[in-house]
């Protein structure tokens, strides 16, 4: 029986107009002596010390940083390095012989987990910042 009597407060309530509908919260509050807020969100985890996977796990956009690269795996870091940045040669040679260095201010999860596999894969060391 209490269920019926939901369903139908349910659709009364669905066929009245925004404006009724605010009309009704007020009559509520004032009613009940209460105030009608929205539901306020959790407060954030807090992050880690080293600020790693749990902002990361949060973050959409993310900084990737070149960190260490293998003396012997360089000549394939840099290439990846100009793939990402689209700098010339000399600029991500620069860049390849001076980690750690910036190579993407702001990119999407996808995008810098893409670019973290292929620095990875050619021996090369770099961390995901989440901004």
């Amino acid at each position: 029986m209490a269920t019926e009597n939901l369903e139908k407060i349910v659709n009364t309530l669905s066929e009245l107009k925004v404006v009724d509908l605010a009309k009704l919260k007020t009559l509520l509050e004032e009613k009940w002596d209460v105030t009608a807020a929205a539901v306020a969100a959790p407060a954030a985890a807090p992050v880690a010390a080293d600020g790693g996977a749990e902002q990361a796990a949060e973050s959409t956009d993310f900084q990737v940083t070149l960190t260490a690269i293998s003396a012997d795996k360089k000549i394939g870091a840099i290439k990846v390095v100009r793939e990402v940045t689209g700098l010339g040669l000399k600029e991500a040679k620069d860049i390849a012989e001076n980690p750690p260095k910036v190579l993407k201010e702001s990119a999407p999860k996808a995008e810098a987990e893409e670019i973290l596999k292929k620095l990875e894969a050619v021996g090369a060391k770099a961390t995901l910042k989440g901004l």
